[in-house]
């Protein structure tokens, strides 16, 4: 693969100034400056403009990525000392200044860009952002592609104001276009990639890329480290996301003149991939906080106003929600929220959406994605052993492209739940969940995993034993047991890494129909503690993030007396907490009840729920 860039050579990218502090001097001006030029015989530019980038920059990027590049009329190559050219010096001048801060310099008048037509035949033709191009050079690579049909031309474009550009731009297969700046007339919007200061786009997909070293770069070196590097993956065939995340390692990392070998932008991949999600998974399940899931679907809190004849609307969903999100204090006792989609996509009374404001509270966004419940029978390739009662979870087929979106909206944890209903036949005997029902959702279960890992969201992985039905604590043990077993399995084949997997879990208690149920409305604390300490250490991995209960259907104080007794009986392995969503918001809906005017009891009720439940986990 040939590929050749057309741009000013300058190499301003990433210098590491500590070293080189001493040798600072002053001009008559009194500024402060080295010259990192190419000939040392003059010392300063008027202008003071941010300096043209460098075509030495994308072909170092694309030589690195393992590719075979040229730049158009410059010898260009890389020795011990850095960049050397051959070519008349006062053209590739490079001024620093450190008068306030640090700034760049550039001569006043741009060099104008040559082209001289390849001697081999050349796969791209890649014209850099740096490229100052005459009419008489535009013409030259036009007739190069017009006589190279092979030639793919690539386009990285600082603004579509300049008239003179638009014949290349028709014959452009992909450009690179900065933020804010439109977009070719009647160009495909899938062959554009858009690149600004925070972030970088490409079709559906944005990626965030951190520019924040701008005191040891100038934003245009930014930008052609990351079009390059997005040109390199491209070119090798990578996908999207991959090229897009090496983009962001390169702009993050790079260092002394020196951007990073492939090998390096994957081994640095990597590991910061697991070691965020493991920092996240670690301060979700920090010590003496629970996670609130208000996640409700749009059938489910249909139902909870029903119940208390509140009209279901968005208005009244918005207003109940943020009663809930601006309850004082609630970061004293929460780590993170799970949202439902609409929430999510919401903003607060104030303007500010609504991950944006938890995150100003210190408590981590996170979204359910699963999208409820469906007869298993109907998905293709079950067991015939599934019964027509049972379900799996909807959601697996665009969920890549809605992780993505919830990424780029700041969510930084997802949840997905699974139901399993014990139910017995009239032998007692159980006869749900059947083996294919918890295979099958326990695989779906791994793939979400698996996928929400890969966007950069760590999973929280529900396998729900419903609490409801006749069957005793014993069966529910079982069962559960049963589910967690086949969902570790699951989830270690499909390379889940479990330090960056949270397992949100029922308690283990009897069925609310249960006839041998105590006074108290379900065994007591005690022996759920018991069941469920005994089902925990007996199948949850020790390398797993941590464990939060989820209340079922429990009445508020049940569910903090039996999380009591389940604590009582640690330490545990793992950090264990809980992710109430009724036991924690029923009493402050019920003391709203629709009227705004009970905002303030509403809050006071979650407060004290919180508090409650933070105690026990302490």
């Amino acid at each position: 693969m040939n590929i050749l860039v057309v741009g000013n050579v300058l190499k301003d990218v990433y210098l590491n100034l500590d070293s080189r502090l001493e040798n600072f001097e002053q001009d008559k001006a009194g500024v402060e400056w080295i010259d990192l030029s190419f000939d040392a015989s003059e010392h300063h530019y008027s202008g003071r403009n941010s300096s043209y980038g460098g075509a030495a920059i994308s072909l170092e990027i694309l030589q690195k990525m393992g590719l075979t590049a040229s730049i158009s009329d410059t010898t260009f190559h890389f020795d011990e000392n850095g960049p050397a050219m051959n070519g008349p010096a006062s053209t590739y001048r490079y001024i620093l200044t450190s008068d306030t801060g640090v700034s760049y310099m550039t001569p006043s008048v741009e060099p104008k860009t040559g082209f001289t037509t390849p001697v081999t035949d050349v796969d791209y033709l890649f014209v850099d952002r740096s490229a100052c191009l005459t009419p008489a050079v535009i013409d030259r690579i036009i007739a190069y592609l017009d006589y190279s049909k092979k030639t793919r031309l690539v386009l990285y474009l600082k603004d579509l104001t300049v008239e003179k550009l638009g014949s290349l731009v028709k014959r452009a297969d992909l450009v690179f276009l900065e933020e804010g700046k439109g977009r070719p007339d009647n160009y495909p919007e899938e062959r554009i990639v858009r690149i600004s200061d925070r972030r970088l786009g490409y079709m559906d997909y944005v990626e965030n890329v951190a520019v924040d070293r701008i005191d040891r770069l100038t934003r245009l070196s930014a930008y052609s480290i990351v079009a390059a590097t997005v040109l390199g993956g491209f070119i090798l065939g990578k996908t999207v996301e991959y090229s897009l995340k090496m983009a962001r390692i390169n702009v993050e990392n790079a260092t002394l003149n020196s951007t990073l070998e492939i090998a390096e932008l994957e081994s640095i991949a990597a590991s910061t991939s697991e070691s965020n999600l493991e920092m996240i998974a670690s301060n979700l399940m920090a010590r003496g906080k629970g996670i609130l899931a208000a996640d409700e679907s749009g059938g489910s809190i249909k139902k909870k106003f029903e119940a208390l004849r509140i009209a279901d609307t968005l208005e009244n969903r918005h207003d109940y929600r943020e009663i809930l999100l601006t309850t004082p204090g609630i970061e004293e006792f929460l780590n993170g929220v799970i949202l439902f989609d609409e929430t999510a996509k919401d903003v607060m009374d104030n303007g500010v959406p609504v991950p944006d404001y938890l995150v100003s509270r210190g408590i981590i966004p996170g979204i359910k994605v699963d999208e409820g419940l469906a007869p298993l029978i109907e998905l293709p390739g079950v067991d015939s052993e599934a019964l027509p009662d049972e379900t799996y979870t909807k959601g697996l087929s665009d969920l890549p492209s809605r992780l993505r979106e919830y990424y780029r909206m700041g969510l930084r944890f997802s949840k997905w739940r699974a139901a399993f209903e014990i139910r017995l036949d009239e032998n007692g005997v159980i006869s749900t969940p059947t083996n294919a029902a918890i295979s099958e959702n326990c695989r779906i279960l791994a793939e979400y995993a698996s996928l929400s890992q890969s966007a950069g969201l760590v999973p929280i992985v529900e396998p729900e034993v419903v609490y409801d039905g006749a069957y005793s604590i014993d069966e529910c043990s079982r069962v559960t047991g049963k589910v967690l077993d086949a969902l570790f399995k699951e989830l270690r084949r499909r390379g889940v890494n479990l330090k960056a997997c949270i397992l949100k879990v029922n308690m283990v208690i009897s069925g609310k129909k249960y006839s041998g149920n105590s006074a108290g409305g379900g065994f007591t604390p005690e022996e759920v503690g018991r069941a469920t300490s005994r089902m925990l250490y007996e199948y949850v991995p020790a390398d797993l993030a941590g464990v939060v209960f989820l209340s079922g259907g429990q009445t508020p104080e049940q569910a903090t007396e039996n999380l009591a007794a389940i604590m009582s009986r640690g330490p545990y392995p793992w950090p264990v907490s809980f992710s109430f969503s009724r036991a924690l918001q029923n009493p402050a809906l019920e003391a709203w009840a629709g009227d705004d005017r009970n905002g303030e009891l509403a809050k006071v009720a979650l407060a004290e729920r919180l508090l409650e439940n933070a105690r026990v986990i302490k």
